[in-house]
């Protein structure tokens, strides 16, 4: 097997904006694993203020150990090629999820498959939430009215930036989009334990969904103390990259869901292994992504088509790209991401 990188930097339509960046393009790393005439595709996202994990590191990482690992191997090696892309380096995991992704879609289009029905569904189409970047209150309410006009059901708020002005934010597109849509917020580690509750609470009547890490990574028990004191479920998200980070957080009962990315955990393998961690300790669950582009969001979306989560998963990271940087993958219909049909992720290859 051969493994190629490219380089891609896709603008947005929009700026994407949280408590922790703002984002006009979506910079990563595309990775095709070609053995004879077929090919495989993976994406490692380029996400510094998330994973710290840059495109030339992955490309590094990539070229180097992952590539001297797999040296001897083919795609009927796959299991032996899944364990040896995990172990061929410490962390790196969105480069891992790449070369994964790009392995699995490889021996998905060799038994002629798509990806999603090589996972083992036969559903081809799932829905997303849409997210609302940080702003003010009336163009956060007007970004709201539109995205449900588009026929998005689930609205993510971004917030963290300021626990008082947040509650009016949220408010505002409560009342703009009326009670039917449902509200789900992203604090991307803004917020103290303490700004957390009270702004929580202070929102408990605008029917929220969810809110996604509200407090600091590293502040395990200070989620834990956030759960404890709020009605409104809480999801992990930076919070977990793998196995460990899972049980410690079902250990101290610190979040009532987690969110699994393939960026995060190293690939599709390890995502199994955490959506059914998190299912067997009663932990719910959703499926997110980075800034990345139709490659990675459809291996995210297959993995949802074959491991049903327990609300709707936050795919919608393509959707912000002004166009796919490749041919043919997912497509966006509304809150619907349709699967293709083609063997794999059916990407035939880059758009010149």
């Amino acid at each position: 097997m051969k493994l190629t990188t490219h380089l891609i930097s896709a603008p947005l339509h929009t700026p994407f904006v949280t408590a922790l960046r703002t984002a006009t393009r979506a910079d990563s790393l595309l990775v095709e694993l070609s053995d004879g005439p077929l090919s495989g595709w993976g994406e490692a996202p380029q996400v510094w203020k998330v994973t710290g994990e840059s495109r030339a590191g992955a490309q590094a990482c990539i070229e180097g150990p992952i590539a001297a690992a797999l040296e001897g191997l083919g795609p009927d090696d796959f299991t032996e090629a899944l364990r040896r892309i995990e172990n061929a380096t410490a962390g790196n995991f969105g480069a891992k999820a790449a070369v994964d992704v790009a392995l699995h879609d490889l021996v998905a289009r060799r038994h002629g498959v798509s990806l999603h029905g090589f996972l083992g569904s036969t559903i081809d189409t799932v829905q997303t939430d849409v997210t609302l970047s940080v702003g003010d209150p009336d163009a956060l309410a007007d970004a709201a009215t539109a995205r449900v006009a588009d026929g998005f059901g689930v609205l993510k708020l971004k917030v963290g930036t300021d626990a008082v002005a947040d509650v009016e934010r949220v408010r505002r597109v409560r009342a703009a989009v009326g009670p039917g849509p449902r509200l789900r917020l992203d604090a991307n580690q803004g917020w103290s334990r303490r700004d957390a509750v009270t702004a929580i609470r202070a929102l408990e009547d605008c029917d929220l969904e969810l809110v996604e890490q509200p407090v600091a990574a590293a502040d395990l028990e200070g989620m834990a103390w956030v759960t404890d004191r709020v009605g409104t479920p809480i999801l992990a998200d930076e919070s977990v990259y793998g196995v460990r980070d899972l049980v410690n957080v079902i250990r101290l009962g610190a979040a009532d869901l987690v969110n699994v990315k393939l960026a995060k955990c190293g690939g599709l393998a390890a995502a199994r292994t955490l959506l059914e961690l998190a299912r067997a300790h009663g932990v719910r669950t959703i499926v997110g992504s980075m800034m990345e582009s139709h490659v990675g969001v459809g291996a995210a979306a297959a993995l949802v088509a074959a491991y049903p989560t327990s609300a709707v998963n936050d795919l919608d990271a393509a959707w912000w790209l002004r166009d796919s940087p490749v041919v043919g993958g997912i497509r966006y219909d509304g809150a619907l991401i349709r699967l293709p049909f083609e063997p794999g992720l059916g990407v035939t290859g880059l758009i010149a």
